[in-house]
């Protein structure tokens, strides 16, 4: 059986949920942006009359109001995104049994042998679309495929394009559509990537296409061997509907609303981001061999920072533990110039039982006393028990404890 696999994907989802939460806003230059006083003060969606006056994603505020003096700017709450994807997910339910997040505004849904419910593809994909459009007020966009490539090139190459907002990709039709592209239209090959295709001549996916697979796998292993599938249309990849997933590592990042130019500074929010990882790996119940710390400078066109790694001498999820090695990354990688944004990441998890004994040191009353602060927090509040370095420069805590991916929640 052919399969078929939709990539639905929300239009300006942000700005679009703005506007069907406020009718007066439709017709009008939408942004969604944080503080233009802070750094994140940037462009986080805007809608197609936004988009018509040049205004990208990204582009700071004070250059979306050059772009477009009339341009609205309206604050993002992402608890009500995050409402509204889930709300789209029910519907997407409604048809399929396997519908997978891909992020808060695309999702996959495998809709093989659901032609007897549904009809054709694309008879399914409008009634999707309508029912989407009906209950939330967001217009969707459907790439069809026979596998999540094809769906995703169908989505983002084709049907946003499409007054319809509905594109059918086959294998039998995919050489003719996306052979002539651009190379950098192909998923998964980036900035960096489409310069060494442009070095080499490759232009188009169908330059790719054409060169053999093996050159591609010599020169950048199974990279370029998934590459070169994808240009001629093929993947593997599967629908994964189930919620519960190992997980391999737990994260958090954040871009500073300041440059930090003192260790000391730097210090508090390491400090801050390493009691948040810690907590997220507690919350699953796992400790963590390898801690990650990304800082990235200041400057995107000559970009300074540093990311590295270090094996911990035994698994962890104790915050103190973690961040003693933190600060020893932080001192062998950071060349002293100022700091736009941190990162840090706990991999190599354990179940967190799986706990090192020390002779000098209780570490099985310092993880129940971890757990009794997560259990503090959860119940009253993020700031509701700190540690007293947030008081100093350089804490986030109070600025992000009511935010959601760092902006208003």
């Amino acid at each position: 059986m052919t399969r078929v696999i939709f990539l639905a994907d929300m239009e300006s989802f942000y700005a679009s949920v703005e506007i069907a939460s406020n009718p007066a806003l439709k017709g009008k230059p939408v942004v969604v942006c944080g503080d233009p006083k802070l750094r994140h003060g940037i462009a986080l969606a805007a809608n197609k009359e936004a988009k018509a006056c040049g205004i990208t994603t990204g582009m700071p505020a004070w250059e979306c109001k050059c772009q477009c003096p009339q341009v609205v700017f309206v604050r993002p709450r992402m608890g009500t995104y995050i409402e509204v994807s889930l709300a789209i997910t029910n519907i997407f339910e409604q048809f399929s049994d396997k519908v997978m997040p891909y992020s808060i505004d695309e999702q996959f849904l495998d809709m093989t042998g659901c032609q007897e419910l549904f009809g054709s593809p694309l008879e399914a994909a409008r009634q999707i679309n309508q029912k989407v459009l009906a209950e939330t007020g967001i217009r969707c966009r459907i790439g069809i495929g026979e596998n999540l490539l094809q769906a995703k090139m169908a989505c983002d190459c084709f049907a946003k394009k499409s007054s319809e907002g509905i594109f059918q990709l086959t294998y039998a039709n995919y050489p003719q559509l996306v052979w002539p592209l651009p190379i950098r239209s192909l998923f998964g090959v980036g900035s960096r990537m489409g310069r060494n295709f442009t070095n080499m001549g490759v232009l188009t996916i169908g330059s790719l296409a054409r060169l053999p697979k093996e050159k591609l796998k010599y020169r950048w292993g199974i990279n370029g061997e998934v590459l070169w599938l994808n240009s001629h249309g093929i993947d593997y990849a599967t629908v994964q509907w189930e919620t519960l997933k190992e997980h391999k590592g737990v994260g958090h990042s954040m871009t500073l609303p300041k440059d930090y130019r003192h260790r000391r500074e730097l210090e508090v929010v390491l400090l801050e981001l390493t009691e948040e990882v810690c907590r997220r790996a507690r919350s699953i119940d796992k400790a963590g061999w390898v801690v990650h710390l990304s800082c990235r400078g200041e400057s995107f066109d000559f970009p300074t920072g540093f990311s590295r790694q270090k094996k911990l001498p035994y698994a962890s999820a104790i915050t103190m533990d973690v961040y003693k090695y933190v600060l020893i990354l932080l001192e062998a990688f950071w060349d002293g110039k100022p700091v736009r944004s941190v990162g840090l990441t706990l991999s190599g998890l354990v179940n967190a039982n799986q706990l090192q004994l020390a002779l000098f040191e209780d570490k099985v009353k310092q993880l129940n006393l971890s757990f009794t602060m997560d259990q503090i927090r959860k119940r009253f509040g993020t700031t509701s028990l700190f540690r007293a370095s947030s008081l100093l420069a350089g804490s986030q805590l109070f600025a992000r404890a009511n935010k959601i991916g760092g902006h208003e929640a």
